[in-house]
């Protein structure tokens, strides 16, 4: 005859001794990958439960991807510190939690002050099993027609004040400079 599993019971919260951290559900943490080699991977906790005695503490993970694990891969206009958050779920042994880190809202990320090593930026939702974005179309900038990408500088051009072009008037800086530089040759 099976074993019966023993019940589990949920928790607000569990302190990660090896880091010295109290994690909640909602955090966003990083966690370790199998192979070392990789980076560390970003999920948000959803749930905390335990043994009846209060051990063998386990999380549902929901995972963030990174540009370059999605079908398509990475792109342009994907800023460095960008995940997108899946539609895939895990349940992990709380001991694989390396630490916590916070992953903004794109909006809130492109105003901080400074970015930390722990601080990532989400715009899209990712359907692992489709490879479908949502939203599936954001704001375009520059004469390139890219989305904004946080890495790269971009510069507004004082002359141009035509609206009907949208976001049109903000260039990348390498856009800008290569308009320049086909301006200068027709002189």
């Amino acid at each position: 005859m099976a074993k019966a599993k023993a019940p589990r019971r949920p928790l607000e919260s569990c302190t990660i001794k090896h880091i010295n951290k109290t994690i909640n559900a909602g955090d966003c943490v990083l966690m370790r990958p199998p192979d070392q080699s990789n980076p560390q991977y970003v999920a948000r906790i959803e749930r905390i439960d335990a043994d009846a005695r209060g051990g063998n503490v386990k999380v549902l993970a929901r995972w963030y991807y990174r540009p370059e694990e999605s079908i398509g891969g990475r792109r342009q206009f994907h800023g460095s510190k960008e995940l997108f958050l899946s539609d895939h779920y895990d349940v992990q042994s709380a001991d694989t939690i390396e630490g916590k880190c916070t992953v903004h809202s794109f909006k809130s990320y492109t105003k901080l002050d400074s970015v930390v090593n722990d601080d990532f930026f989400c715009r899209f939702e990712y359907n692992s099993s489709t490879g479908a974005f949502n939203p599936d179309r954001v704001a375009v900038y520059c004469k390139c027609e890219m989305p904004y990408n946080p890495d790269d500088l971009m510069v507004q051009c004082e002359d141009c004040s035509d609206w009907s072009l949208k976001n049109w008037n903000w260039y990348y800086f390498s856009c800008h400079f290569q308009l320049e530089q086909k301006w200068l040759k027709k002189f």
